[in-house]
């Protein structure tokens, strides 16, 4: 089985956009891109695939149902998928050990981990608390690459 350093190889060579997927309360896949990349968990500490999204999105709605996801990264034709857990942390997903101060980080840290850079963090903040964001911290219990 291949590692999240594999994943990393994936995201070094072709960028932090993947397709993630997640299952509709019909037993369908949903799919759509994200930009992600591999941070460390709050609590844990341990690596984990990770992207911010709208409150309101599709995606968090079935992943507050079901969390479960896949994620698939691609460059040419070297891939990575993981799949496992997701835990929700953000402002209408409270996680235990996550304060608001933590929230605050470690969207950040997502965003940062993705490629993301910001001249401006109040106005980053401000943004994330109007869009009710929320961090998805996908724990990996299988990766394949190729």
């Amino acid at each position: 089985m291949a590692t999240i350093e594999d994943v990393a190889g994936v995201i070094g060579r072709g960028g932090h956009l993947a397709v993630v997927s997640t299952v509709r309360a019909d037993g369908s896949i949903q799919s759509t891109v994200v930009t992600a990349g591999i941070a460390a968990h709050p609590v844990s500490g341990e690596r984990v695939i990770a992207f911010t999204t709208a409150g309101r999105s599709a995606k968090l709605r079935f992943l507050r149902r079901r969390p479960q996801a896949t994620i698939v990264f691609q460059s040419g034709y070297h891939w990575a998928s993981a799949d496992g857990a997701a835990d929700l942390v953000g402002y209408d997903d409270p996680y235990p050990g996550v304060d608001g101060d933590g929230l605050r980080r470690l969207l950040r840290e997502v965003f940062t981990a993705a490629g993301g850079a910001h001249d401006d963090w109040g106005a980053y903040d401000r943004a994330m608390a109007e869009q009710r964001r929320s961090a998805v911290l996908i724990r990996p219990a299988r990766i394949l690459a190729m």
